[in-house]
């Protein structure tokens, strides 16, 4: 081998050595930086926030945005994208009605501790609040046209045997704000669901219903919750004088047919007898009114656990006698 050969060879061993040397010392640098990086530091981050809000009367969304700042606990990365981040875009953060307190006529603020609540949406994921710097964060909510109309829900029920409805199907909130231009707020009277069916009920039902959102409008509840009582019953029947009332002394009302049949519906299991204290009466006052002698029987207030009540005949005739 000449010596030109040899000497090519040794420079080309000691590259091969150099390289895996720089290669060795990037790689120890590498591992260096992110088994450092990935410990958990303390740190300041800030971050611009805009709120939404349902607010009677005012947009949904803050036209200002607030900067809140924290001293927070995260990885090194983290920590690092967060304080090197200029011209951060705003995070949206929805807030509940009451943690915001009103500060002016159009600026609400939450203050102190209230902000606990929200960490997770102002800071994201991966972050530990130490304490916030920031104690008050103001925001304003520009005033909108609105009006506020009732909660329309139509609803179809079937029951199984001795099964029945006890009360009136509510919703919560049984009315919405609604929000946009004069001339489509004018147009709305109510704002209205699909169609509730509830088949073969045999118990109460509690649910959650989207609402039908007109064109160009906004709401202040998306949805509602409803709730549909039902309960299992039993049926009595019993016979009852029907008595008059409130006659001016030396006045006698005759009343035809003199008995009434009486059907109440009661929860079941009975507490008690509702058909102990029961009475059925003509208001003398009614029949004064009346040009026909016709009226209908009223009753005392039902005792509870009556859930429906049915007089037979609906309505009597009524003599005054001389």
């Amino acid at each position: 081998m000449s010596l030109r050969d040899r000497i090519r060879l040794h420079i080309g061993g000691r590259q091969r050595e150099l390289a895996f040397i720089a290669f060795s010392l990037l790689l120890a640098i590498a591992i260096w930086f992110f088994t450092n990086l990935s410990k958990t530091y303390s740190g300041t981050v800030s971050v611009p926030v805009i709120a939404e809000c349902s607010i009677d009367g005012h947009k949904g969304r803050s036209s200002n945005s607030a900067v809140v700042s924290a001293r927070c606990r995260a990885d090194g990365f983290r920590l690092i994208k967060e304080q090197s981040s200029r011209d951060k875009k705003p995070v949206v953060v929805k807030f509940d009605r009451s943690d915001l307190r009103r500060t002016g006529p159009e600026t609400w603020s939450i203050f102190g501790s209230a902000k606990n609540s929200y960490i997770n949406q102002m800071f994201g994921e991966g972050i530990t609040l130490e304490a916030f710097i920031t104690d008050t964060l103001s925001f304003e909510f520009a005033a909108e046209n609105h009006k506020k109309v009732p909660v329309d829900v139509p609803i179809s029920v079937q029951c199984r045997p001795q099964y029945m409805q006890s009360g009136s199907f509510k919703t919560m909130p049984d009315s919405v704000t609604i929000y946009g231009e004069d001339i489509r707020l004018n147009a709305i009277d109510k704002i209205s669901a699909p169609r509730l069916s509830f088949v073969d009920v045999n118990e109460s039902r509690h649910g959650v219903v989207k609402l039908n959102k007109p064109s160009g409008i906004r709401l202040s509840a998306e949805e509602v919750a409803y709730e549909l009582p039902v309960s299992r019953y039993v049926e009595l029947r019993g016979s009852f004088p029907v008595e008059v009332w409130n006659a001016p002394a030396g006045r006698d009302v005759q009343v035809y047919p003199p008995m009434a049949t009486v059907y109440l519906r009661c929860a079941f299991p009975l507490a008690k007898d509702p058909m102990t204290s029961f009475k059925v009466y003509i208001d003398y006052k009614d029949f004064s009114e009346s040009m026909s002698g016709k009226c209908v029987p009223k009753t005392l207030k039902l005792t509870q656990g009556v859930l429906d009540c049915r007089i037979e005949p609906e309505v009597f005739d009524c003599v005054e006698v001389l």
